[in-house]
């Protein structure tokens, strides 16, 4: 799974690259998409490593995609559409800050990115209706189709019409633009306040019911290269909890529709990611085809029970302890042991 870091020329989308994953690409116009994997932070495994102290940590993971931005500084060229229609969320940095790019205007460059995808869909719809107005091969893609094209006419991303997940599974093939999640970042200049955003940003994500993170990215450099305990009295000292992209990568992490449930031992403390709605069966697999095939049932702890009362023994004695079937929809944060017989 895929997040692509977007947006248009000169936002700052390698910047913030290069500080979530310590690499050193060259800021330019390159063509090229740069892959980096990405542990999602965690408290509750950080927790649960403290009670168990196990040999091994695994963190769940993406992978964040470096998009370029293309030739234009306020649109977006063919190729550039092509490489962002790959991603399966994507994250628009917008530019916050001035640094001899003229005054920023982030809230027309939401709008505006907006737009290019918009256009591209309209372009896409608009060919597809033409053929099975003539043919009427399919009529129910038509009638999900024309639907699209009077969202899409209405200058509303597809992202924001009401569509069942029969329908949404139909379109899935169009790879549409703007029916992918989206979320955004205010790349700011050192020294700017993120912690809040200006007013006609926080005015938009209002309106629009989005998630917008401010970060300075050169803050975020800095402390994405001190070791734990710096990095905790360097946040005290700027009066963080935890450093911007964490709030990032972690809304990042939501956009995908997943969640994450853990296993812990004295071997092993592990979060595992599971599509949202997800049963215990298929929680199962996530971890080994074996447990899947052969599940008889789930031992569940919340976390919060396990964090609450510090043992299983105790969330025993406690009534925190409960035993599942393969249809019990997995909730974020449950711990889990899974039984199985193969």
């Amino acid at each position: 799974m895929k997040i692509g870091i977007v947006g248009f020329s000169g936002s700052g989308k390698t910047t913030l690259f290069n500080a979530l994953t310590g690499q050193d690409i060259p800021v330019g116009f390159g063509n090229k998409v740069n892959l980096g994997t990405i542990k999602v932070p965690d408290a509750r495994i950080d927790r649960l490593v403290e009670i168990d102290n196990p040999k091994k940590i695994t963190f769940t993971e993406i992978i964040f995609a470096d998009v370029p931005g293309g030739k234009g500084s306020t649109s977006l060229d063919t190729q550039t559409l092509g490489k962002i229609r790959e991603m399966d969320a994507l994250a628009q940095v917008v530019r916050g800050f001035d640094e001899g790019a003229g005054t920023p205007e982030p809230v027309n460059e939401i709008l505006g990115f907006e737009s290019e995808l918009i256009l591209s869909d309209m372009s896409v719809i608009e060919k597809r209706l033409e053929r099975l107005r003539k043919d009427r091969s399919d009529m129910k893609l038509l009638d999900v189709l024309e639907r699209c094209g009077a969202h899409i006419e209405s200058e509303q991303p597809l992202r924001t019409l009401e569509l069942t997940e029969l329908e949404k599974k139909s379109l899935s093939g169009f790879t549409f633009l703007s029916l992918k999640p989206i979320m955004f970042v205010l790349s700011l200049p050192e020294g700017a306040d993120a912690t809040t955003l200006p007013a006609d940003v926080q005015k938009l994500a209002d309106e629009r019911n989005l998630a917008i993170v401010p970060i300075c990215t050169a803050i975020e450099a800095e402390i994405a290269s001190l070791d734990r305990d710096d990095q905790i009295e360097f946040l005290k000292d700027l009066g963080l909890e935890e450093p911007a992209s964490a709030r990032f990568i972690k809304t990042a992490y939501s956009l995908l529709n997943l969640i994450t449930f853990l296993t812990h031992g004295p071997d092993e403390c592990r979060a595992w990611s599971i599509r949202k709605g997800s049963n215990a069966q298929e929680a199962a697999g996530a971890i080994h085809s074996d447990l899947a095939r052969g599940f008889i049932r789930a031992e569940v702890i919340s976390f919060a029970d396990f964090n609450k009362y510090g043992s299983e023994a105790a969330c025993r004695d406690n009534g925190a302890f409960r035993i599942e079937g393969k249809e019990y929809i997995v909730q974020d944060g449950d711990i889990c042991h899974i039984r199985f017989n193969v």
